[in-house]
């Protein structure tokens, strides 16, 4: 969801330096979920992600997530459905 990729947004903008793109946090929060459930399992993994863009030109969104004003969004089963039978 959209409070949780911010989440992990912020902690690799504080982690890296790097303010990522809206679109990568859901990456980022993706990766983040994988490596703590190897953790739990006692394995090693090794775990890509794509970084696209920066988030420079996303500054409100991060504003409102920051203020608590943002607001948390995810897309139903049938809402992607709808869109991918979309022309």
């Amino acid at each position: 969801d959209q409070l949780d990729s911010f989440e992990a947004g912020i902690l690799f903008a504080r982690t890296e330096g790097i303010v990522p793109a809206p679109e990568s946090n859901h990456a980022i929060a993706a990766t983040i979920r994988e490596a703590l459930k190897a953790k739990e399992e006692g394995t090693k993994k090794t775990i890509l992600f794509n970084l696209s863009g920066h988030g420079l030109i996303d500054m409100s969104a991060y504003d409102q997530y920051l203020a608590g004003d943002l607001i948390n969004y995810s897309l139903s089963d049938e809402d992607i459905k709808k869109s991918l039978e979309a022309e």
